[in-house]
């Protein structure tokens, strides 16, 4: 890389073969702004949409994807203060959300990185000083890059809030980024959990990541009826749910009495179907969780440096292989997807 340019990876239409590495010139940092050499990219489901035109079928392109991204501040504005050269870093997908309420009641109208803003898959990245949050110590380039909205995504569900613990049961949907970590996070306050999928391999990793009990909906398709006897008939405290459409039907009757449902994926559906009565009678309750906020990112890397969580990786790839780093996220992984320079 010369001193004014570097490499990029841009949307120059819709569909991963599209995605083409440029040189574009190097960013500077203004005034409250760092300069990051990446290091690792974590991707996300958001970025398969983004990437298809699913989501965002307005963006403006040339367009560089991902939004999680590690790596060490090389310059700084001269009115930055949170951050000096050689700290590595992490970036934060709701850059205006630092904490408490988003600065907007309805999140799709909020600014976040990988879009609508320019995202991070390239050598250097310039984010505002408000927009990064410190990498864990505990934690290499490529499991600190998997945490921004994976991460994130599963620690607010579970330990922001109203956190669950020692006393309580969980159902985690899939195996996937968010689902490996809700199984971690859960675990290590000693909560009960109990891990679905279609796979037995991927069961039996999640069984090593700490799930309680496994169930394989193909060979258990009633399996809310399983989930309800694992738990003596109780049902559990709170729901990961992944899938949407139809499963939350399923999910409402695993579910115990006042309990909750973190609604983050819609795998199956982005439309909710299920009969009103089973959740009134239930008295449950349906949260929506997208992502998090920066105090929240920030009480995250605090709390996986105290407790030791490594986060699941599938897959590494080199930067310069970003078309099948994104052809194995649509594969389904078992855990995250990462690119690493």
């Amino acid at each position: 890389m010369s001193a004014e340019t570097m490499q990029a990876w841009r949307l120059q239409g819709f569909g991963v073969d599209q995605l083409k590495v440029d040189r574009v010139p190097l960013p500077e940092p203004g005034p409250t702004e760092i300069l990051v050499e990446v290091s690792a990219v974590a991707l996300n489901y958001r970025d398969l949409l983004v990437m298809d035109g699913a989501f965002l079928p307005d963006l403006e392109r040339p367009f560089v994807p991902c939004s999680d991204a590690v790596g060490r501040v090389v310059a700084v504005g001269e009115e930055v203060e949170r951050f000096t050269i050689g700290e590595r870093v992490l970036s934060h997908y709701w850059v205006d959300w630092i904490e408490g309420a988003p600065p907007v009641p309805d999140l799709s109208r909020a600014r976040s990185l990988g879009g609508p803003l320019q995202g991070v898959l390239a050598e250097y990245v310039v984010l505002d000083q408000a927009h990064a949050v410190r990498a864990p110590h505990s934690l290499s380039d490529a499991e600190a890059a998997t945490l921004p909205i994976a991460g994130l995504t599963a620690f607010a569900a579970l330990l922001e809030g109203h956190p669950v613990d020692s006393t309580s049961s969980v159902l985690v949907q899939g195996t996937g980024g968010v689902a490996c970590f809700a199984i971690q996070f859960a675990a290590s306050v000693g909560a009960h959990v109990i891990a679905l999928s279609s796979s037995d391999r991927k069961l039996d990793v999640a069984q090593l990541l700490g799930a309680s009990h496994t169930v394989n909906y193909h060979a258990n398709p009633d399996w809310d009826r399983l989930v309800l006897e694992l738990t003596g008939g109780h049902g559990v405290d709170r729901i990961i749910e992944l899938v949407g459409g139809n499963n939350l039907e399923r999910s409402l009757r695993a579910l115990t009495f006042n309990g909750e449902i973190a609604q983050i994926g819609f795998l199956a559906s982005p439309e909710a179907r299920f009969p009103l009565p089973t959740l009134m009678l239930h008295q449950a309750r349906i949260r929506g969780v997208a992502v998090g906020h920066r105090a929240a990112f920030e009480r995250m890397v605090a709390w996986i440096d105290e407790h030791g969580l490594a986060p699941q990786i599938d897959a590494q790839f080199p930067f310069a292989a970003a078309p099948d780093a994104f052809r194995k996220l649509h594969a389904g992984p078992l855990g995250k997807v990462v690119l690493v320079r």
